[in-house]
């Protein structure tokens, strides 16, 4: 019984690990690709959509470029946080209970990591997907940005559904 645990644990981890790095690759190409093709930054960038521009920028700040300025010096405490809450997401994934859990804890860690990288690289974190409505834009972000809202949804939906899950069998 308790090898077949482990086998559970170490498949589950796999699923994890699996998506840390796609997530990871996916960021680090496409930064690289906003990096060569949009340069330079800040600029009008490219229209895809009605709603969409590709426009290449940096984050030197938090979450939607919040405490921007203060947070410009502080690239090590920002990377110390991000890790210790990998370490953190880490642990989490041993004890995924299934394969959605372990790959929404997976995208939130690649997510988490291709920003680390670019805070080490160059001081911030490269942002190039503008959404935008009418004269209303979102802030820009990265595919680092959307691994970690999928990997949230995914477990938020996950733990919608255990409840109701639960009060079927009750």
């Amino acid at each position: 019984m308790r090898r077949a645990a482990q086998d559970r644990g170490y498949a589950m981890r796999r699923w994890g690990v699996g998506a840390a790095m796609v997530a990871v690759a996916i960021d680090q190409f496409s930064k690289a690709w906003a990096m060569g093709a949009l340069w330079p930054p800040y600029s009008e960038g490219i229209t895809r959509l009605p709603v969409l521009n590709l426009r290449l920028g940096f984050n030197t700040g938090v979450t939607f470029g919040m405490f921007a300025d203060s947070a410009a010096g502080a690239v090590w405490l920002l990377v110390s946080i991000k890790l210790a809450v990998v370490a953190w997401l880490l642990m989490w994934l041993r004890r995924a209970a299934n394969r959605t859990e372990a790959t929404a804890i997976g995208l939130i860690i690649g997510g988490a990591i291709g920003n680390i990288a670019d805070r080490l690289r160059i001081g911030a974190v490269t942002d190039f997907i503008d959404a935008h409505y009418g004269g209303w834009h979102w802030p820009t972000f990265n595919m680092a940005d959307a691994a970690i809202v999928i990997g949230v949804a995914l477990l938020v939906l996950t733990g919608l559904r255990a409840p109701a899950a639960m009060a079927r069998v009750g």
